[in-house]
């Protein structure tokens, strides 16, 4: 879920903007997200605002996204490995079902590694492993491109198989 996701793709369950709002990561796609919430029934005052926000007003999108979540029934904003571990597992999930491009994957994965200071216990998660895979990726050394992304399919698919914290 970044501000390049493309456009058809569906609105990710609100627990999972929760988590990426905990990393810094709130998305230029969040006001579409917002009118799909609102056209499937979800209702509330900074819902509709949301929805009718232009996705370039970051601060504005920050400053709404907490009253969005609490309208949509997300309690208490999870801790930060908390969040990278629905982050990982919601990443792992949109890549298995072809929703995700593998190279993707590994850059969102790095990004969050570096937004959190290189945590060991977040370089320990099967998505976190994949730091500095990008490298090998750019660089056109090692593997070969289906090596690399049967690579980062093994890792979403044990991302899967780990429980949640």
């Amino acid at each position: 879920m970044t501000a390049d996701d493309p456009p058809g793709a569906r609105a990710p369950a609100p627990y999972v903007v929760a988590a990426h709002f905990v990393l810094g990561r709130v998305s230029a796609r969040t006001p579409w997200w917002a009118a799909q919430w609102l056209a499937a029934g979800h209702d509330g005052e900074a819902l509709r605002e949301m929805a009718g926000l232009n996705g370039r007003d970051t601060r504005a999108l920050h400053d709404l996204v907490p009253a969005v979540l609490a309208e949509m029934g997300v309690g208490a904003l999870p801790e930060p490995l908390a969040a990278v571990t629905t982050v990982f597992q919601h990443m792992a999930a949109e890549c298995l079902a072809g929703r995700l491009d593998e190279r993707a994957v590994v850059q969102q994965a790095e990004e969050i590694v570096i937004s959190q200071d290189y945590a060991s216990e977040i370089l320990d998660l099967p998505l976190g492993r994949l730091y500095g895979l990008d490298d090998e990726w750019q660089g056109g050394w090692g593997a070969s491109v289906e090596d690399l992304r049967a690579t980062v399919r093994g890792h979403c698919a044990d991302q899967l198989a780990e429980p949640p914290e």
